[in-house]
């Protein structure tokens, strides 16, 4: 493989940024498939609910203050295969009713810098019920430039100074993903790191991800005087670089910030931020910081800069929250931009109930473990998770074989209990791109219980979803449930087309040779 050197980069504008929008803007919704680019940990039922619980606090706040007749507008950066932001409504509108009182309207804005993306979230099955009701549009945004959101369902436009009400915004994954400032402090002076990016020489017939595979980064430094200037905007946190580290290197979120910037504008009232990310808000988390390295998966991340943001946010009068712990996995964090934050006591309740004492990292390491011990796992121990995960489908789709092996010594409360949470699940389930039969699954678990009504439903759900591959096995226990139910003629139509597929299959046809001579 031939290596050639390129020129010396910025590092916000060296080439790997690029390539990270091609990618994107290549794969669509595919770029999930297989969690190439991991998606789980932030689009769990469980993360959902607690970010729904955020919103449903900051409206019960927004309630009791000047009345506005205007919706609150809920701006998701990134949404990508639209997991996350299915699991929210969903949640928001059981609050809502559950709760029964007088709140704002809202409307969430699911927006990414690829439009295929945007054209298949509003063709999806999932979320028709909630652009019927007026709750859901969709807008191409990029994080980088756009200053307005064209929306899509609607065919309005939101500018600046349009919004009454505090926009939030959510943005998970996104300050990682987009042009960060590389800057190196030493001896109290600052240096820009610039980059010298190496890659195959044949690289434009790379595609994105293999052409990311194959580069490495070299970093040289150049004293950077303008980053000390007064009027350089964020001055004052540069400072404190300046003041308390020493031998760091600093992404630093220039873009993020003056896209929280760009957003707030659209807003006469200011944002509610909600953001999780690999990334650190402590000082100390800094110090030493070695350069960074692409953090590959078929994109690329690096580390958010939240210490920048909060400091850069809090200077101007917002109120920020983060865990008073360290975090494993992900990092959840609010800001709350507006007149008087501390007003806000529904917020940020719900932010220390949700995130603070137990919240999604806690809840990933858990996973974690769970993953690696399922097969030693008890029906109730396997119950207890599934329900604090939200009733999680990916979590039953690993649970099954696990489930069918206990279920000799499942007792009937048990039973009932898989069977309400199935129901739950399948409720709230988001079909994604790439699809798996979670009907088959339900089916077949239910089956094992004896419950065929409720199987039969599913099983029914499977071949009628996927036609082309269906196992042999779903038209036996299709005939079985039909006898159980007292449907001999169905359930002999279903054998019949059993043996198609499987002539030779000997209990079908001793089974449908007794009801057709009986």
């Amino acid at each position: 493989m031939t290596i050639q050197r390129k020129q010396r980069y910025r590092f916000s504008e060296a080439p790997i940024w690029n390539i990270q929008r091609k990618y994107y803007e290549e794969k669509g919704m595919k770029a999930w498939n297989n969690d190439q680019v991991p998606q789980y940990i932030t689009s769990n039922p469980m993360i959902a609910a607690s970010y729904a619980e955020m919103i449903f606090g900051f409206l019960q706040d927004r309630a009791n203050k000047e009345h506005c007749s205007e919706p609150v507008i809920i701006v998701e950066l990134g949404a990508g295969a639209g997991r996350f932001a299915y699991h929210v409504l969903h949640e928001l509108c059981q609050l809502r009713d559950y709760a029964g009182i007088s709140l704002p309207s809202l409307r969430y804005i699911m927006t990414d810098l690829a439009m295929d993306n945007v054209l298949a979230w509003k063709e999806h099955p999932a979320l028709q019920s909630f652009i019927a009701e007026g709750l859901l549009d969709f807008a191409r945004f990029d994080a980088v430039q756009d200053t307005v959101l064209n929306l899509v369902v609607s065919g309005t436009t939101i500018r600046e100074g349009d919004l009454k009400q505090p926009v939030i915004i959510v943005a998970n994954y996104i300050f990682d993903s987009i042009p960060q400032e590389l800057i190196y402090v030493g001896d109290g002076q600052i240096y820009e790191a610039d980059v010298f990016v190496e890659y195959p020489e044949h690289h434009d017939s790379l595609k994105p991800s293999e052409w990311l595979d194959q580069i490495s980064l070299h970093y040289e430094y150049r004293r950077a005087p303008e980053y000390e200037q007064a009027d350089y905007p964020y001055r004052d946190v540069i400072a404190v670089y300046q003041e308390q580290l020493e031998d760091s290197h600093i992404l630093f979120p220039a873009a993020g910030i003056a896209c929280l910037e760009r957003l707030n504008q659209l807003s006469q009232a200011g944002f509610l931020l909600i953001t999780a990310d690999k990334g650190d808000h402590l000082l100390d988390s800094w110090k030493f910081a070695q350069p960074p390295e692409l953090i590959l998966h078929g994109s690329f991340s690096l580390t958010a800069n939240y210490h920048a943001i909060q400091h850069v946010f809090e200077q101007r009068g917002a109120a920020a929250l983060y865990p008073p712990h360290h975090y494993t996995n992900i990092n959840v964090g609010c800001m709350l931009n507006m007149d008087n934050p501390m007003d806000y006591a529904n917020t940020r309740l719900a932010y220390r109930r949700c995130f603070e004492r137990f919240g999604p990292d806690e809840f990933f390491s858990m996973k974690e473990w769970v993953d690696r011990h399922i097969t030693s796992m008890g029906l109730q121990q396997i119950l207890s998770f599934w329900r604090l995960g939200g009733y999680d489908a990916e979590f039953f789709i690993q649970s099954t074989t696990q489930i069918s092996s206990l279920l000799s010594d499942a007792n009937d409360e048990e039973k009932q209990d898989i069977l309400r949470g199935i129901q739950l699940m399948w409720s709230s389930y988001y079909v994604m791109e790439q699809r798996y039969d979670l009907a088959l699954d339900c089916g077949l678990i239910l089956f094992e219980m004896g419950l065929y009504e409720d199987s039969k439903r599913f099983l029914e759900i499977s071949v009628h979803e996927d036609q082309d591959e269906i196992v042999v096995t779903v038209f036996y226990c299709l005939a079985i449930c039909c006898f159980e139910l007292e449907l001999d003629e169905e359930a002999c139509s279903y054998l019949r087309k059993l043996l198609e597929l499987e002539p030779d299959h000997e209990e079908a046809l001793e089974l449908l040779n007794k009801f057709e001579f009986s």
